[in-house]
């Protein structure tokens, strides 16, 4: 358990966390991809289009908590 001394440390680390969730994704999102297109993988575009939902959903999600953080 993390304790955060300030709320602007806390909303730092979910984006930090944000971050790195959507870089993990996207790695898996290139290997997937990258088989789909080289080696005619069906499966594996079918892992990509579903990791792309989950990127994008993380994309918003910082988006949103960047601009309340520039906001305040």
């Amino acid at each position: 358990m993390q304790i955060y001394f300030s709320i602007d440390d806390y909303k730092m680390d979910v984006m930090e966390n944000l971050l790195v969730t959507i870089q993990e994704n996207f790695t898996s999102f290139k290997k997937d991809a990258t088989a789909q297109i080289e080696k005619g993988n069906k499966a594996a575009g079918t892992r990509a289009r579903k990791i792309s939902l989950t990127i994008e959903k993380a994309l918003k999600e910082f988006r949103k908590k960047s601009i309340k953080a520039s906001n305040e």
